[in-house]
């Protein structure tokens, strides 16, 4: 029976190939479209510039689950990470900078050198993290628990005031908390990138949700993947395909097909019908309910609900190729290790990270912006000539549209302006590069078709994550359409890098057909 269960998933990114990866290996006749010539959605490598080779969107390795990793057989079709460590270096205008390792011990030496009291603090801060991912963690890999099943859990383990502490009490006030130095707060902050408000009630617990994936125990996979994040992605490809699934490219889906309430096919952008049993879609919910699907098949309530999700925090990717590695010796010294730069993070002080995101959420374009610097060709030497290198900026905060004017009128000028930032920590940066280019957030909501350029299909903030994301009552996997699954980021756990929900979309379906 499982045979004949013809299954049709839109979008090759890697939750889609995911799901396709489990339901081909039951059985299932599956299909997976992509709208773009190349697999991997936001997870994908490619040539920008002749020679140099660079992870579009995604760039680090740090949540991919073992069990997908492992029942996938990831490794044997191309899946490698050079695991990092130390994780990120954190340099500061005053020529301070804080390295952080995976080893507690370690990172409490490298605060001490600029704050005794701090140093002692990290036991208490990496304790609460430690135990907050733990627990957390456990709920990837399956349906997201009610808040009451949470607080039964954290009970149950002796962590109900640890629970209270992460929902009540803001990020930025637990730093607080812990640290007296503003370069010690602002390298904390970082760990927050992407989310928003830090101020704001239950910032805290989506940090222990989401984030902190450094506190983790399985630290092996947590690096540069070799060949970049499309690599991930290629490796997935290949598995499914060794298990019959189908993936075809050049292929967008223009509509959902329904038939009585009951999602029966697609049909692409040039006229083609594909028919199906049943359709799961790795489009973000906006998308795929206000777009995809017929305006006729969800109730007028449920839009206005879909319409209303949040959808704030977007991001932008420079990219470049370069002659030299920067110069960061001001920080490490002369005699660094360059692997120390696979990871640099630029944030000056916990108020600019506040500030840019009152920026953005205001449509306006940050004058400092906040950076994630990633150098993968100091591990990876396949993905730029000899002694050349490749350089990403993930840029923080940002507005998806610009308030007054349009991102691509700014492009060149915002560009420029993230070179003389990283040229106020590495002077020789700018004379560094070969060429370079910048996505915005309106780039990547036409290049990769994620609404507003959110990389994580929904904002991850506490009433859009467990059982609320993407909606109340919705958070199965299922949608009002009978026969249609969601197995994006949109739904639980989130976005980045992990196959959790492609894992759970294909279960959810092979428990509904008896498999």
């Amino acid at each position: 029976m499982a045979q004949n269960t013809k299954v049709v998933i839109v979008g090759a990114g890697h939750n889609g190939l995911v799901a396709a990866g489990y339901l081909g290996r039951a059985g299932l006749d599956v299909q997976v479209l992509e709208r773009r010539d190349v697999v991997g959605g936001a997870a994908v490598s490619e040539e920008w510039f002749p020679g140099y080779k660079i992870s579009t969107c995604s760039y680090v390795c740090h949540i991919l689950q073992q069990k997908v990793i492992d029942e996938l057989e990831l490794r044997k079709y191309g899946f490698h990470v050079y695991p990092i460590d130390p994780m990120r270096v954190h340099p500061f205008p005053n020529g301070k900078a804080i390295t952080f390792w995976h080893d507690d011990e370690k990172t409490a030496e490298e605060l001490r050198e600029i704050s005794p009291d701090d140093a002692d603090a990290w036991t208490e801060w990496a304790e609460l993290w430690h135990s907050s991912v733990r627990i957390l963690s456990s709920y990837y890999l399956g349906p997201p628990p009610s808040l009451a099943e949470l607080t039964e859990r954290f009970r149950e383990e002796g962590e109900e005031e640890l629970l209270e502490t992460l929902l009540t009490v803001p990020y930025r006030d637990l730093i607080d908390r812990h640290f007296v130095s503003d370069e010690v707060k602002a390298a904390v902050s970082m760990g927050a990138t992407d989310m928003g408000d830090i101020s704001a009630p239950g910032s805290s617990y989506i940090m222990a949700l989401y984030r902190f994936s450094a506190f983790r125990q399985d630290t092996e996979n947590y690096g540069i993947v070799r060949g970049g994040m499309g690599a991930i992605t290629q490796s997935m490809a290949r598995s499914a395909e060794a298990e019959g699934v189908s993936i075809r490219t050049g292929a967008e889906v223009e509509r959902i097909l329904t038939e009585s309430g009951r999602a029966v096919g697609v049909r692409l952008i040039d006229g083609e019908v594909v028919g199906a049993d049943i359709v799961l879609c790795n489009a973000d919910p906006k998308r795929t309910y206000l777009k995809l699907l017929d305006e006729a098949d969800l109730d007028r309530e449920f839009i206005d609900e879909v319409e209303a999700l949040k959808t704030m925090s977007a991001s932008a990717k420079f990219l470049c190729s370069l002659r030299e590695l920067p110069d960061f010796s001001r920080y490490l010294g002369s005699e660094y290790n360059p692997e120390h730069l696979a990871m640099i993070s630029l944030c000056p002080s916990v108020d600019q990270s506040e500030l840019t995101w009152i920026d953005a959420k205001n449509g306006r374009v940050p004058d400092t912006p906040i950076i994630q610097v990633q150098i993968p060709s100091v591990y990876d030497k396949s993905v730029a000539p000899d002694g050349r290198h490749v350089l990403s900026l993930w840029v923080l905060f940002l507005p998806s549209h610009v308030r007054d004017g349009s991102w691509s009128e700014m492009r060149q000028q915002f560009g420029e302006r993230l070179i003389d930032e990283v040229t106020k920590y590495a002077p020789n940066f700018r004379d560094a590069i070969i060429d370079w280019t910048l996505l915005t957030p309106e780039d990547i909501e036409d290049r990769i078709g994620l609404t507003d350029g959110n990389i994580r299909h929904l904002d991850m903030i506490p009433q859009q994550m467990m059982s609320r994301r993407p909606l109340p009552g919705w958070s199965d996997y299922r949608t009002p359409v009978e026969g249609l699954y969601l197995c994006g980021a949109g739904t639980h756990p989130g976005g980045e890098v992990t196959g959790a929900p492609g894992h759970n979309a294909a279960h959810v379906v092979l428990e509904e057909l008896g498999l």
